[in-house]
């Protein structure tokens, strides 16, 4: 047991060095203007399965188990070797991770239950459809009466659940955009995508970088969202539907998770529509992340276990 350990410990560090200089570089390219936070959400979205893909193990287990060109990096062998050597180190540590996993996972638990326990108020027995002249393009819309706002639930089958009466709040073209933001994320399965990565965060709970990604995930997934509802020249309309959710007179309809960097948000609302030149920032962002997502697998794959030694 103690041979496959150092190899073990050697790799997992490879491949979050290699996960980790391409998180930096997804944060360097979205943190610059100019390109659509479409772009840049999906960007996130790579990253983070970037985290939870060993691209290099996945490679030795189809057959290279033997890559020639392959070479060891010097310095992150010492941490393997080191627990091999003593097991109670690498008690201490396992002990150190499980306790951290299993709290995050608790966590996502109880988020899931308390999720759950609104999905069942907005689409209970009082819910019913909501008939409104918008085509919400196949995603359901049910009426709440749990006094949340607006919000897209469920994981593999989403539906919006809209506040009952926002239909007095709203006029119908703030309804409007409040519904193409809402559909947006349903479309895209924006709910999975996060529970993927909270999944991945109980493993990698110890990696400052995940949690980064985590926060520019929930930043330009709404971000995004907002994009479309410019493009649609709503963004007005959504800015007046976002200050009447927010201060509907008895109690706030929007939700915390909707309230992300609200006045960035605002601000981009109520820019200009996107000029068609943005198409060529996009192109340049999605090309130099592509080269840098390349090269982070091939020095993933370049640095496998298959070429591991122990350097006396």
């Amino acid at each position: 047991m103690r041979e496959h350990i150092a190899p073990f410990v050697y790799y997992l560090e490879v491949h979050l060095l290699c996960a980790s200089i391409l998180c930096l570089v997804a944060w360097a390219l979205t943190s610059i203007g100019g390109a659509s936070a479409t772009w840049k959400y999906w960007i996130w979205v790579i990253t983070s399965v970037n985290f939870m893909l060993p691209l290099g193990g996945f490679f030795n287990w189809f057959g290279a188990s033997r890559v020639s060109w392959a070479t060891q990096l010097g310095g992150l062998d010492d941490l393997g070797i080191g627990i091999s050597r003593n097991l109670t180190v690498g008690a201490v540590l396992l002990a150190v991770w499980l306790s951290g996993a299993a709290f995050m996972f608790a966590r996502l638990l109880v988020r899931l239950q308390r999720d759950r326990q609104g999905e069942g108020t907005a689409g209970g027995p009082n819910s019913m459809p909501l008939e409104l002249p918008f085509l919400a393009r196949g995603i359901p819309i049910k009426l709440s009466t749990g006094g949340q706002g607006p919000s897209v639930d469920g994981v593999l089958r989403p539906y919006i659940s809209l506040p009952r009466g926002i239909d007095r709040l709203l006029n119908d073209r703030e309804l409007d955009a409040v519904l193409i933001h809402e559909v947006t994320h349903a479309r895209r399965r924006d709910n999975l995508i996060g529970l993927i990565h909270e999944i991945a965060l109980c493993a990698l709970w110890f990696h400052p970088l995940v949690w980064l990604t985590g926060s520019r995930l929930a930043m330009f997934r709404e971000l995004s969202c907002d994009d479309l509802v410019i493009e649609s020249a709503r963004g007005a309309d959504l800015v007046t539907a976002l200050a009447k959710l927010a201060d509907p007179g008895e109690a706030p309809l929007l939700r915390p998770g909707a309230a992300t960097l609200f006045r960035h948000r605002l601000a981009r609302l109520k820019a200009p529509q996107p000029q068609r030149a943005r198409g060529a920032a996009d192109l340049m962002l999605v090309m130099i992340y592509a080269v840098a997502l390349l090269v982070c697998m091939v020095e993933t794959i370049a640095h496998t276990p298959s070429c591991f030694k122990v350097l006396m």
